[in-house]
């Protein structure tokens, strides 16, 4: 396992080192939704990324303890990859950047209403969501 070298001892640029770029907080993203994923479900993402990118973020991401692997049930020659528990944790970073994107940018109905619940009790709703997230990753 490599280790991921520091910039500098600043908590934000420390985290950003691991989670900072846009490819990793999509991957972040999208198992926070579906639980799981294939390497091909990523690559279907309407944001394009390209295989060699996919590869080295998702390495990047499990060498650094946010995501795991563990098999495919149904097939021996892919892998399922989900959020640790440290992943997880990402959850309240997630929802303020989605906050602060709705105040500057107009963004679809069905992601305002998945939005609204955070906004109206933010602290219970996000404990409950990452509560389910764990258990379900234990299961």
């Amino acid at each position: 396992m490599s280790v991921q070298k520091k910039r500098s001892d600043c908590p934000i640029s420390s985290s950003l080192d691991i989670w900072g770029d846009k490819w990793s907080l999509l991957i972040i993203r999208d198992l926070m939704h579906q639980k799981q994923c294939t390497y091909g479900d990523f690559l279907k993402s309407k944001e394009g990324i390209a295989t060699n990118i996919l590869a080295t973020r998702l390495q990047m991401l499990e060498e650094n303890g946010l995501i795991q692997k563990k098999e495919h049930p149904e097939n021996k020659t892919k892998v399922l990859y989900q959020l640790t528990d440290k992943g997880i944790d990402l959850l309240p970073v997630l929802i303020e950047i989605q906050i602060w994107a709705e105040s500057y940018f107009e963004i679809p109905k069905e992601i305002k209403e998945r939005i609204k619940p955070f906004k109206k009790d933010k602290e219970t709703v996000i404990k409950k969501a990452m509560k389910e997230m764990k258990r379900e990753g234990s299961a």
